[in-house]
C-alpha cells in the first residue's frame, strides 16, 4: 500500500485549531479508507494541550490529554501535499508543490463548540475534495 498523502494543519500553538482539525481529519479519512493522514503543528507550540481543549475534545470522543504539541519544521512539512494554516505563514516551511490554504475560524478559547463545528465543516469539505 502506498504511503498516505500528508495534510498539515498549522496554528500558532498546535494545541487547539490545528489539533482539532488533524484529529477529526484522521478519524474521517480512516473511516472512509482514504489514503490521507494529517499532522498538527505550530510555529510556537504550547508545552501541553490546554484543559478546555482537552475537555472539549474528550466530549467529542478524542483523548488528547497526553498529546505534546509539535513544532513546525521544514523536515516535518516536507512531505505535505496540502498545508492548512489558521494563522501562521507557512511558506518558509512547505515545499514548492504543496498547496497552502488559510482558514479563518473563531477562537477555540472563546467558544469551543462553535470553533470545533466550523473546523469540522471545513475538514469535511477538504476531504470531499480530496476523495472525489
Amino acid at each position: 500500500m502506498p504511503e498516505p498523502s500528508l495534510v498539515l494543519f498549522v496554528c500558532p500553538h498546535a494545541s487547539a485549531k490545528s489539533l482539532i482539525a488533524a484529529e477529526y481529519f484522521n478519524k474521517r479519512t480512516a473511516e472512509q479508507g482514504a489514503p490521507f493522514r494529517a499532522l498538527s503543528a505550530g510555529t510556537d507550540p504550547d508545552k501541553s494541550v490546554p484543559p478546555h481543549v482537552v475537555a472539549g475534545m474528550r466530549g467529542d470522543g478524542y483523548d488528547v490529554s497526553k498529546v505534546v504539541p509539535r513544532r513546525l519544521t521544514r523536515e516535518l512539512a516536507a512531505p505535505a501535499r496540502i498545508a492548512i494554516t489558521f494563522e501562521p505563514d507557512v511558506g518558509a516551511y512547505v515545499g514548492a508543490g504543496c498547496r497552502v490554504e488559510r482558514w479563518s475560524v473563531p477562537a477555540v478559547s472563546e467558544d469551543y463548540a462553535i470553533a470545533s463545528k466550523v473546523i469540522r465543516t471545513r475538514v469535511d469539505g477538504l476531504i470531499s475534495g480530496l476523495t472525489r
